[in-house]
């Protein structure tokens, strides 16, 4: 019986510092481990690389140039930098980044709990506990599909599906479709499918509009530029406590497209092609959903978000950095109304499937450690938690607008990284990752 025990029995593996996730925030977090020298694991649930962006449909581009693509130690170097990467492009870069940094990674190995055991950290994963001095949380901005109660209460045959399971149009097997959400995979998807011939209905989020260009760039090279050089020219770039609230971190990102080398995307447009548009998804029963009144104030907003919230900052830093940038020579706003209503009846209109475009949520349930707000985001500051030792990375606004994706995450790392070195060694040093960081990224 003992030989038995013995024969399931966990192995038991000690690291210094323990990575859960290999995804583009994990691997920049063992960059700058590396570069300190320091004993690190990195365990990734799946069995080959890429992170999410596996989980994209196959048609999937980069809303962002490939410019963006500043992990530290590998900049994009390619032949196309104002291209946009399409899905299976992207899984190749954050593979190659994990060869090029050496990144000691553990494939197919999913921890199941994480709990706190003798002053370390504890990770069991199926067959294994690894014991850590620290341990960062790097599982993403996307770890579990969310999906509005609603969808309880839909009739059996209408069929259901999230983004995240959303591959090619030739999945739905009706004419007409639902998608509720209008973030930038809900109006990208919706184009899709109505560019393959597909009835598109859409319930409209409160999700902001850009456009793809202004004043002569891509919208997204004056927000790389003024994140990375702002602070020089005394442009401050938001951070995390410019929010008007912790729930604001969830909001949603502006709908662009970087498909058939990147363009606007337009609600009103959507309307004018055919699409059929309402406000809010409130409630359903059986084959009828209800919406809310406010389409209008909804579309508003949208057009509304760029020239509240980003314009002006793009204009403080071209004039402070001197730059002879042209006017802004956008047309006006489209200021047509489409016809909407606030019921549906999805079987008179031919809907057979409602696609579920509504985001994701955080999922730490595995962790068994008393660190999370009522979000269930990690309380923390730029990362380092409130539990000593444990750190997180890669979640949206965990410091800024960036955090979560391939510009900002560097610098979080290496943020992340310098806390963790400065408990080996005097603090007159204490500033060498970030200085490097900084210099890498900008670089």
């Amino acid at each position: 019986m003992s030989r038995n025990l013995s024969a399931h029995a966990k192995r038991s593996e000690t690291v210094d510092t323990l990575i859960i996730g290999a995804g583009q925030a994990g691997l920049a977090t063992s960059y700058w481990l590396t570069e300190a020298g320091i004993e690190h694991l990195l365990l990734e649930r799946r069995t080959q690389l890429g992170g999410a962006w596996h989980d994209r449909w196959d048609s999937f581009h980069l809303v962002a140039p490939n410019f963006v693509l500043r992990l530290p130690g590998m900049h994009y170097a390619g032949p196309d930098p104002d291209g946009f990467m399409r899905r299976d492009e992207v899984v190749r870069y954050v593979q190659d980044y994990a060869a090029h940094v050496g990144a000691p990674v553990r494939l197919g190995t999913s921890v199941k709990r994480l709990r706190a055991s003798n002053g370390q950290f504890e990770a069991e994963t199926e067959d294994a506990t690894f014991v850590a001095r620290n341990v960062v949380l790097a599982t993403g901005a996307y770890q579990r599909p969310k999906i509005p109660p609603a969808s309880g209460r839909l009739t059996r045959h209408i069929r259901q599906l999230h983004s995240h399971d959303y591959r090619r149009p030739d999945q739905i097997d009706s004419r007409a479709v639902l998608i509720v959400g209008t973030g930038q995979s809900g109006t990208q998807i919706a184009e899709e499918l109505h560019d393959g011939g597909r009835e598109v209905h859409l319930a409209v989020s409160m999700c902001p509009a850009a456009p793809r260009r202004y004043r002569g760039r891509d919208t997204i090279w004056w927000l790389l530029n003024s994140f990375l050089y702002g602070r020089e020219v005394g442009i401050a770039f938001p951070t995390v406590a410019d929010l008007p609230s912790p729930a604001a971190r969830f909001d949603c990102d502006p709908h662009l497209s970087g498909k058939n080398g990147g363009h606007d995307i337009s609600l009103r447009q959507f309307a004018r092609r055919g699409m059929q548009l309402y406000g809010k998804l409130e409630s359903a029963n059986g084959a009828t959903v209800q919406f809310s009144h406010d389409l209008a104030e909804r579309l508003a907003f949208a057009e509304s978000a760029f020239d509240r919230e980003f314009r002006p900052m793009f204009d403080a830093y071209i004039a402070a950095a001197n730059i002879d940038a042209p006017r802004d020579d956008r047309p006006p706003y489209d200021d047509f109304m489409p016809s909407t209503a606030t019921t549906l009846d999805l079987d008179a209109a031919g809907i057979g499937t409602v696609l579920w475009a509504t985001g994701y949520e955080l999922n730490f349930g595995w962790v068994e450690l008393p660190v999370f707000d009522e979000w269930g985001y990690p309380r923390h500051v730029r990362g380092v938690t409130t539990v000593p030792g444990l750190y997180a990375i890669g979640l949206r606004w965990l410091y800024s607008e960036p955090s979560s994706v391939f510009a900002g995450v560097g610098l979080d790392a290496a943020h992340i990284v310098e806390h963790i070195s400065t408990t080996r060694r005097s603090a007159g040093s204490r500033r060498t990752t970030t200085d490097r960081a900084e210099r890498s990224i900008a670089g």
